[in-house]
């Protein structure tokens, strides 16, 4: 399985970075070890000094897809959950400043808590999703899935471009505005509309 993340896909997180909003999706891969399941503690690497967490909703991937047209990119997922991409931004933004590629600052090990996933049947529209990160029991990130600058199925078809999209594969779909560093002992809660899916603590 691959972890496929989305960036810069709601405008107001690409204004709070500066960054351009993007024409087309911008997309990077994390490996498997990235993922912390079943909330298990965040350990604070000790190669940075600003980790800064970004939630999303993240699809699982059910069946092979290869060129898959925006129409027909529903059929290629039933299940959602919530993660967080944890990003190094203090090696994010030095390897920006050096033209070189930030994946050791997003795709460490850890970098990528999920949740377990939910039927999307019992959520309704994928395209009309609440969701929110709660940061010591105050919430710092909330968005609906509406705001996405490239919507889920658009997300899925332009990947599947690229690369071969296989089952289980994970697609994180892009943070909303809000993003901040966390510290160690700081507690993360990350809800889908009002069910709580992830909820640990950095160490």
């Amino acid at each position: 399985m691959k972890i496929i993340a989305i960036g810069r896909n709601y405008i107001n997180h690409a204004k709070e970075l500066n960054n351009p909003v993007p024409e087309e999706p911008i997309f990077f891969l994390m490996p498997d070890s990235a993922l912390l399941r079943n909330n298990q503690p965040f350990f604070y690497p000790d190669f940075s000094t600003d980790i800064h967490f970004e939630v999303e909703i993240v699809i699982k991937i059910n069946r092979l897809g290869k060129n898959v047209a925006p129409k027909f990119a529903y059929r290629y997922y039933n299940e959602i959950g919530i993660g967080i991409d944890f990003t190094a931004r203090d090696l994010q933004e030095e390897c920006k400043e050096k033209g070189l590629p930030w994946e050791k600052a997003k795709s460490f090990d850890g970098a990528a808590p999920i949740s377990e996933f939910k039927p999307l049947e019992k959520l309704g529209d994928i395209n009309n999703i609440n969701f929110r990160l709660e940061l010591n029991g105050k919430v710092v990130q909330k968005a609906n899935t509406s705001q996405m600058i490239f919507p889920v199925d658009e997300l899925i078809a332009h990947v599947s471009k690229y690369m071969t999209m296989k089952i289980g594969d994970y697609l994180f779909t892009g943070t909303p505005s809000g993003v901040g560093a966390v510290k160690i002992g700081d507690r993360l809660t990350a809800y889908i509309e009002n069910e709580k899916l992830l909820d640990f603590f950095i160490k």
